[in-house]
């Protein structure tokens, strides 16, 4: 009887994290554009970020997920590289190469912009980061903690390609895993 009061007060805390820090239903959370990156109609310009925004859930309140984002000189789209774990359920690819909508929130969260570099210095080191992204040693792996996850993967392009100049901050949660590479 003693073993019961705590568990009943550890289920408490955890239901409460859970509904605190879920934003509602992820399936109608937000994924339109924040406003953050360049209308790749109007921008001729080669453009390359990376975003980070608070994870789902309880996760949020200290871990990030983190994507890049590319636009080559006149293309009139972006290129989203990034590793996500639901991908992964019946034993499909974790890690995606699509168009997209660079700056969406990431369900409900508002990316923030953590890493940009524009017009001949972005196009130069676009090829370097598809690259380095298509050499990914993960891409059907994923596990929240310790990793592989999306910061495993946006570290490990940030490796590849120092001249990205990408430090990700402490709440990117599995960007040292890259680290079990070596």
């Amino acid at each position: 009887m003693y073993f019961l009061k705590p568990l009943i007060v550890l289920t408490l805390i955890a239901l409460a994290l859970y509904s605190f820090g879920s934003r509602g239903d992820w399936r109608t959370a937000s994924r339109e554009s924040a406003g953050i990156a360049p209308d790749p109609d109007v921008t001729s310009e080669a453009v390359l970020q990376v975003y980070g925004a608070d994870a789902w859930g309880w996760r949020g309140w200290f871990a990030i997920h983190t994507w890049i984002a590319a636009k080559r000189k006149n293309e009139n789209h972006y290129t989203i590289y990034d590793v996500i774990g639901w991908r992964g359920y019946h034993g499909g690819v974790v890690m995606g190469i699509n168009r997209g909508l660079p700056d969406r929130y990431w369900y409900g969260a508002k990316p923030r912009l953590l890493k940009s570099h524009r017009g001949a210095q972005a196009e130069a080191l676009i090829e370097a980061v598809d690259d380095a992204a298509r050499s990914y040693p993960w891409k059907q792996e994923y596990q929240a903690f310790p990793g592989p996850n999306s910061n495993t993967f946006t570290a490990w392009v940030a490796r590849q390609v120092p001249e990205l100049e990408l430090e990700l901050p402490f709440s990117a949660i599995g960007s040292g895993y890259v680290d079990r590479a070596d």
